[in-house]
């Protein structure tokens, strides 16, 4: 019997476990970090041994394959260890896919992929497709394919969770933008981090389809680089294209071959600002790719509600509307965040730095914002970048959402917006984003 080992006891490491088990592997997992409750209580129910709090490599490095979850980095010691010996380390979604034989539509992107993942599922859904929701996003993709079944997925995944897959194959693959970001996790290296995403397109055959944005630089760079079997469909808010969707003034016009054009009225669509002109873009061609019926993609567009900490409308008090933005982990999210904003803005930005560049920010925060609330352990680049735009009496540091929306009713009048897209990873104050979101929340329903 093949021994599997996980590395890793979250949503991913976890639902590797259990398909691994249900197709009768000898399996343990490891966790260096203690195990949530919620796990454990699977691992146990599913008998599979586990330890938390250590790593010990006589269990670990005789494995004959292992799983390593997304967010432990290859150059991690025991991972080193592991290579020299030859044991081959793969993704969640690499070994889900060899037991998957469902049609998969597969979305990354620096930005907006979680917003067009959603769009796409709630669209499939209304239209009656058995579809399940996983990678990135909602319930482990292995998990799924132990437990449930399904026709179709759309699958979130990040370039962690594309770097440690090979024959993994998607149908529809949509790579919704590229802008720096996680270059950490790449020596800095912007052309190391496209190649991530771009796995996204690997094995694809001219069967598949192929979604991407025609106004991405970096994309289209690569585009030009790599050889792609697959349909090409992209979409632009700048010309028009042959096939895919484009911006002909307020109207979105999606073009497929030897199917009905189908329009979308820009103020039809349930999501607003630029950037979600994009994502319904992406997600109207996958509709279109998928035979749905163009009555049936304009009433999803219309009806789609906000993904929870993505521009999130939590309330407006006194005034002033409150948004959580909380997933804006980089500057480009951010930038659309602000872009889009028509009131004068209260910024609540900060948390650990990634190697931002702000200077991008300058034009829209001398534009729209009247003041910055940071949140975060080390706030040195912020001020640099924005003390001389906004005035030192009207920047302060916070170190909790709490006081940070204090801070921010205090400089917010009537008719304000105080905007919660940080910029930022979480981890210096926060366990994640999604915490950072529901604190601030919280604190906001407590003014």
């Amino acid at each position: 019997m093949a021994r599997i080992v996980i590395l890793g006891g979250g949503e991913s490491g976890v639902g590797s476990a259990v398909l691994a088990k249900v197709k009768g592997f000898e399996v343990f997992l490891s966790d260096k970090g203690e195990i949530d409750e919620k796990y454990a209580s699977m691992l146990r129910k599913w008998e599979i041994p586990f330890e938390s709090g250590q790593h010990s490599e006589e269990k670990i490095l005789n494995a004959d394959e292992i799983i390593k979850s997304p967010g432990i980095p290859l150059t991690v010691p025991l991972v080193v260890k592991a290579q020299e010996k030859g044991i081959p380390i793969i993704s969640e979604i690499e070994f889900a896919g060899r037991y998957d034989s469902a049609r998969k539509i597969c979305i990354t992107g620096s930005n907006g992929k979680t917003t067009t993942t959603s769009l796409i599922y709630y669209l499939l859904k209304q239209a009656g497709v058995n579809v399940g929701l996983g990678g990135n996003i909602g319930k482990s993709y292995a998990y799924q394919v132990a437990t449930e079944h399904f026709d179709c997925y759309v699958l979130e995944l990040s370039s962690f969770q594309l770097d440690n897959m090979y024959d993994f194959k998607a149908d529809i693959a949509i790579i919704t933008n590229i802008t720096p970001d996680h270059l950490d996790r790449y020596d800095h290296s912007m052309e190391k981090y496209a190649k991530a995403k771009f796995r996204i397109t690997r094995n694809m055959d001219s069967d598949d389809c192929f979604i991407f944005c025609n106004d991405d630089e970096i994309t289209i760079e690569q585009l030009d680089k790599i050889v792609i079997k697959a349909k090409m469909l992209p979409f632009s808010q700048k010309k028009e294209v042959n096939e895919g969707a484009w911006l002909d003034g307020n109207t979105i016009r999606v073009r497929m071959e030897d199917r009905e054009d189908c329009d979308l009225l820009i103020e039809d669509l349930a999501l607003s600002g630029k950037h979600n002109i994009y994502n319904s873009m992406a997600a109207a061609i996958a509709g279109k790719v998928m035979n749905i019926k163009n009555d049936q993609i304009r009433a999803s567009l219309a009806s789609f509600e906000a993904v929870e900490h993505r521009l999130e409308k939590v309330r407006t008090k006194g005034g002033v509307l409150y948004i959580n933005d909380s997933k804006a982990t980089n500057v480009d999210a951010a930038w659309y965040a602000l872009e889009c904003q028509d009131r004068p803005v209260v910024w609540i930005v900060g948390g650990k730095d990634k190697g931002n560049d702000y200077s991008t920010l300058a034009r829209l925060v001398e534009q729209k914002v009247k003041a910055i609330v940071c949140m975060g352990v080390d706030n040195a680049k912020i001020h640099a970048a924005f003390e001389p735009i906004v005035g030192c009496r009207n920047i302060t540091d916070t170190l909790s959402a709490e006081e940070a929306v204090q801070a921010c009713a205090a400089f917010a009048e009537d008719g304000d917006v105080v905007l919660l897209s940080p910029c930022c990873a979480s981890f210096d104050l926060f366990k994640n984003y999604e915490e950072r979101g529901r604190l601030f929340k919280e604190a906001v329903m407590r003014l």
